[in-house]
């Protein structure tokens, strides 16, 4: 199957050039977008930081932009005082009297030698809040403060008496408009998580434990995973029996951060029971209860049910990738690959869905993600704008289809662990995840082993996507998994085509076994999406091997991909193709066998850009000059005002980050409604 950079036979490549006509705008070197005015900013570690927190004010908090001022300047005794963003009360002009909240941008601090930074308490860091606490104390409106790092959050609120004026730190900020109670739990209402937020505060949550606690990265790791099914099952629960919460002032006093143990020690016995097929039993929270304080004060606040499962699996993902690196030749495979196959594949929600070598559970959580979107689709809903009854519905379908039709296998114990945690917060649904050797079965001594037999028997799968671990170094040499698989036999060249003898090869690279075995697991007419190296598809030994492919399949298609894509995520400086295929039937085979094949069109691409260069760092678009190229977009934020939630429509400018791997599958859409899927 020689490549050719095309799509089709050349006739359709235009479909990927024609989003790469620039508009007419550009953004000038070194610069980005203020996300309060809108105008162009000098960019800056310090202002990578600022625009993070004013995106969130805007979309956690419901705080509206136009009340927001960007380098607000305060006068304090003769001396201006600047604050990174002042926040106004609703409406008001931008004046000192009006100030309502404050808050001070340092750059993120770098890492330590361990990769982890140590968190600082309110009294560590005291120097850090003074041009803080002296516009607040100056400022009679400013009631509430905020000092951040990008990586540390300190939160305060003001108290004045006749004496003296206090700072005392908070564990959030309460939301848009709403007044602070000292009663409230987590500061009020849960909240829909910001992606750029959750992530960090996932970070927040692992390097508290890996730098305060001084945790090995996967202890700190696991840690962190048991809070997570505490807040999961917590949310679960009617509201007056939960117990994954915190009190404003709880994470800074003894006696509150022992109230959090209380509620939380229990809880976690009830998730144990709950999932006792994935719980030991004897597992403990080991945290002390300083540390417990902040992770369950950083989750609390986030609504997990109601929030963007993409966002969830990008955070979690970012988490799990520097934890659970594999040895076996097992690579994370990056997102946009994921996206990619998943939307090219398109399982329906009827469709059984596998993948056999299934990691942290990329595939299945971005199935889940692709099947929320076609369901609120459906519906004719935005995500997050879902009445109750219509959240409860389209969340039950989710969970109905990954407690019924989701399906995962790895060899590694701890992936697969980690993989039912990141379809639990995307489905709400364990799924099926079986520890097992995928080469292996159905036979093999794991423990997932006889399950799978029951539920997942070879030739049962409608879809399957995976990226097998493959590489010559760690060759399949047991002779009981090699004797099940015609890949792994001597093939002789017959005529235009090969023959396979009896004589069975002492070693085989695991991708060559995983080909065979994916498309057995389907079921004739079920469909394939492959990670595979490229030499399968191009080295000239490896010939016998595609006349296998398609005497069993129809071809549906063939992506190159760039070395960056697994370079950044995966730490691995290898091509590899993304190949498509379609399980032929029995008689079709036969058919062919005897002469009758019919030709078919193959969807081709090679992917050039997958938006980031060979150190993770994000490209844009950019005009032939270099300037970088801004798109149009429309963005909807909701505020708080007098308690009720208003949404207004936002027209800002972003950079186009530089990536074909969305284009490639809108291309291949187009290309179906062309040339329908070869069958019978």
């Amino acid at each position: 199957m020689p490549k050719q950079r095309s799509v089709q036979d050349n006739n359709d490549m235009s479909d990927l050039d024609q989003e790469a006509q620039a508009p007419e705008s550009a953004l000038e070197e070194g610069k980005v977008f203020d996300y309060i005015t809108g105008n162009p900013v000098k960019d800056s570690d310090k202002e990578q930081v600022r625009q993070r927190i004013a995106r969130a004010i805007i979309h956690e908090y419901g705080i509206a932009a136009e009340d927001m001022e960007p380098d607000f300047k305060v006068k304090v005794l003769g001396k201006n005082r600047k604050l990174d963003i002042a926040i106004f009360k609703p409406g008001q002009a931008h004046t000192v009297d009006n100030l309502y909240r404050a808050v001070v941008v340092e750059k993120e601090p770098k890492l330590g030698t361990k990769g982890a930074y140590r968190m600082r308490d309110p009294e560590e860091a005291r120097k850090e809040f003074e041009v803080l606490e002296t516009v607040m104390a100056e400022v009679e409106s400013c009631d509430y403060g905020l000092w951040t790092n990008g990586l540390e959050f300190f939160f305060f609120k003001k108290e004045v008496t006749r004496f003296d004026t206090k700072f005392k730190p908070i564990g959030d900020w309460p939301l848009g408009d709403d007044t602070f109670s000292v009663e409230g739990r987590s500061m009020g209402r849960l909240r829909r998580a910001d992606p750029v937020m959750l992530r960090t505060a996932f970070r927040r949550c692992h390097n508290y434990i890996h730098g305060n606690e001084g945790m090995p990265k996967d202890a700190a790791f696991w840690q962190f995973l048991y809070l997570i099914f505490c807040k999961m099952y917590d949310e679960q629960q009617p509201n007056d029996a939960r117990r994954f919460w915190v009190g404003p002032f709880e994470p800074f006093e003894a006696a509150g951060r022992e109230q959090i143990r209380l509620r939380i020690k229990p809880l976690f016995e009830a998730v144990k029971k709950k999932y006792d097929g994935l719980f030991k039993g004897n597992e403990e929270i080991t945290l002390s209860d300083r540390a417990l304080a902040f992770i369950v004060s950083e989750l609390a606040r986030y609504d997990f049910g109601r929030t963007d499962v993409d966002a969830k699996g990008t955070a979690y993902q970012e988490i799990v990738g520097t934890n659970l690196r594999g040895d076996r030749g097992q690579y994370f495979t990056p997102r946009g690959a994921i996206s990619l196959v998943v939307k090219m594949l398109a399982p329906k929600e009827h469709e059984r869905v596998l993948d056999s070598s299934c990691g942290t559970g990329g595939f299945l959580v971005e199935t889940l993600n692709y099947l929320n979107k076609v369901f609120h689709e459906e519906k004719r809903i935005k995500a997050g704008d879902e009445n109750t009854e219509e959240f409860v519905s389209i969340r039950d379908r989710l969970a109905h289809f990954a407690a019924n039709n989701l399906f995962g296998a790895d060899f590694d114990p701890f992936l697969v662990r980690a993989a039912q945690m990141n379809v639990m917060m995307a489905g709400n649904s364990l799924g099926h995840l079986y520890h097992m050797n995928s080469l292996e079965f159905p036979a093999g001594h794991l423990p997932g082993v006889p399950a799978a037999k029951a539920a997942i028997p070879l030739g049962t799968i409608d879809v399957l996507m995976t990226n097998p671990p493959f590489g010559s170094d760690i060759p399949v040499t047991e002779k009981t998994i090699l004797e099940q698989y015609e890949l792994a036999r001597r093939w002789e060249r017959q005529g235009d085509g090969f023959v396979m003898t009896n004589a069975i090869k002492p070693a085989v690279s695991p991708e060559v076994l995983f080909i065979e075995r994916c498309v057995k697991w389907l079921k004739p007419g079920g469909r394939a999406g492959i990670v595979l190296p490229n030499g399968v598809l191009g080295n000239p030994g490896d010939e016998f091997i595609r006349y296998w492919i398609l005497r069993h399949c129809w071809v549906l298609a063939s992506i190159d991909l760039p070395v960056e894509s697994f370079i950044v995520e995966a730490n691995v400086n290898i091509l590899t193709s993304l190949l498509f295929l379609k399980r032929k039937p029995v008689e079709v085979i036969q058919a062919e066998d005897l002469g009758q094949k019919k030709d078919y069109p193959v969807f081709m691409a090679v992917a050039e850009k997958v938006g980031f260069d060979r150190r993770g760092n994000t490209l844009y678009r950019r005009h032939p000059d270099g300037e970088e190229i801004l798109k149009d977009v429309t963005v909807e934020e909701k505020v708080r005002i007098g308690g009720r939630l208003e949404t207004r429509i936002l027209h800002r400018k972003e950079r186009d980050v530089d990536d074909d791997l969305p284009k490639i599958a809108d291309a291949y859409a187009k290309f179906r409604v062309q040339h329908p899927e070869p069958s019978k």
